[in-house]
């Protein structure tokens, strides 16, 4: 149960965010509660979707490894409110189930690059701890990204740090629709809605 409900989509007076929102729903089918509980401050709301916009869907490196290495943030954050979101945008950009499945198997699948497994690494340390992050794994990550390539993960890391924490503080509902395809993805992997219920 949420800590703070979501505020109803009709009651969205600010006609910029009513149009954000509205574009996550023809996208998405559905709007986020995470930002509908965000909503109540506009100005924070509209600074994340900026910075969500920036990180995830702009740059050079694809949309599917951002999605990858913002889900493997969010297993070793332990949120399944952003792992069944997470499960979701990896499917709409293309990423197959059993990939998505095999995330915590991403060292030795041969479903995974050598540049998605750099990335996963990182992601994975950084979200437990950031200072766990080594050299090495940058070593590793420049082999396979230039240098704003390499901001762009990162990016997507802290933001998952913000995200992680603000939806297993707030205990965010899960909607339907990411829950199904988190129980079609993850589940195999012991997946549940814990307190996003």
């Amino acid at each position: 149960m949420p800590h703070l409900n979501p505020v109803a989509l009709a009651d969205v007076a600010e006609p910029d965010i009513a149009e954000r929102f509205a574009h996550y729903q023809k996208t998405r089918g559905f709007t986020p509660n995470s930002i509908m509980t965000m909503v109540r401050r506009p100005n924070i709301v509209r600074a994340f979707m900026a910075l969500n916009q920036a990180v995830l869907y702009e740059g050079t490196v694809p949309e599917s490894t951002k999605m990858l290495v913002s889900l493997a943030c969010s297993f070793a954050a332990g949120c399944r409110y952003c792992q069944s979101h997470m499960a979701n945008l990896s499917s709409i950009y293309q990423v197959p189930d059993e990939k998505i499945a095999a995330l915590w198997d991403f060292e030795k699948s041969a479903l995974f690059n050598p540049a998605e497994r750099a990335a996963i690494s990182l992601a994975m340390k950084a979200a437990r701890l950031p200072n766990e992050a080594e050299a090495a794994d940058f070593d590793e990550l420049k082999k396979h990204y230039d240098d704003g390539q390499i901001v762009e993960i990162v990016a997507a890391i802290a933001l998952f740090g913000y995200l992680n924490r603000w939806n297993d503080t707030m205990a965010t509902e899960l909607e339907p629709w990411p829950s199904e395809v988190a129980e079609r993805t993850i589940g195999r992997a012991g997946w549940d809605k814990g307190k996003h219920q």
